[in-house]
């Protein structure tokens, strides 16, 4: 842990530091039941991938990977791999950083391709998404705490036409289908993928922020919104009634 001077934690330089705050026992545990989750979850969307629809394939493949590249993040840090030392003694776990600016762009392409979106706008949302993810790793390492505040900031920035394209663009690409049921879909997966993204801020600040949450306690609140933005949100999009009736009816004939 940091020394304590004042009653406040000394914002000491990596080098500076004797010992460094850690991750404990519960967070672990929070990490392995992740893991197993988003892998389960990988090898389920793998296996339906071969056998799906036309119309919910795609979303099947994408999923796979979502989650795949997820779990192959948390294995790294189970196996204490993939972090290191930033300001104020801290273990930081940059893999985290790896996983979202691949999968954020990917969970941006199943939104889009659910709403029937332009893949030119979805593309550029997708890029949005990277910079975010960017912003956030530069802030996190930043040695200077006003620095670090600025790249939050701009993280910040960078979310908000995030979210404007996923409640209007993309919505009103849907809402343009006149297709009642992917209509319906689209408002409950975009409504838990801007509530659940907007936590992840928050969980940042009260971690590598301010340090009032210690590195366990940021990894199980990490831990627990990986797992609903892409384990359950991988089960809510690939809703069969959904592509079955926004599929043209098959006409047979009989001799």
């Amino acid at each position: 842990m940091a020394p304590v001077e004042d009653g406040v934690v000394t914002r000491l330089l990596p080098a500076d530091c004797l010992a460094i705050e850690e991750i404990g026992a519960s967070g672990a545990v929070f990490d392995i039941l992740a893991f197993i989750l988003l892998l389960t979850t990988a090898l389920f969307m793998a296996f339906k991938a071969v056998r799906a629809e036309p119309g919910v394939r795609p979303f099947y493949y994408v999923n796979t990977f979502i989650c795949l590249v997820a779990a192959f993040a948390y294995f790294t840090m189970i196996a204490g791999m993939g972090w290191e030392t930033i300001m104020g003694c801290r273990q930081f776990f940059y893999v985290r950083y790896i996983d979202w600016a691949v999968t954020l762009p990917l969970l941006t392409l199943d939104l889009g391709l659910l709403a029937g979106q332009d893949l030119v706008t979805v593309a550029a949302i997708a890029g949005a998404n990277m910079m975010m993810v960017a912003a956030g790793y530069l802030g996190s390492v930043a040695l200077v705490p006003t620095v670090k505040w600025l790249w939050f900031i701009i993280a910040i920035i960078t979310f908000v036409p995030v979210v404007f394209a996923i409640v209007r663009i993309f919505r009103q690409s849907v809402i343009d289908s006149n297709d009642v049921d992917k209509i319906e879909l689209y408002g409950k997966v975009s409504l838990l993928t801007i509530v659940v993204w907007s936590l992840y801020p928050l969980v940042w600040i009260l971690g590598t922020g301010v340090g009032a949450f210690g590195i366990s306690a940021e990894s199980i609140c990490y831990a627990v919104l990986d797992v609903i933005s892409k384990c359950v949100f991988s089960f809510m999009i690939v809703n069969m009634n959904v592509y079955e009736s926004a599929a043209p009816p098959v006409h047979k004939e009989y001799v």
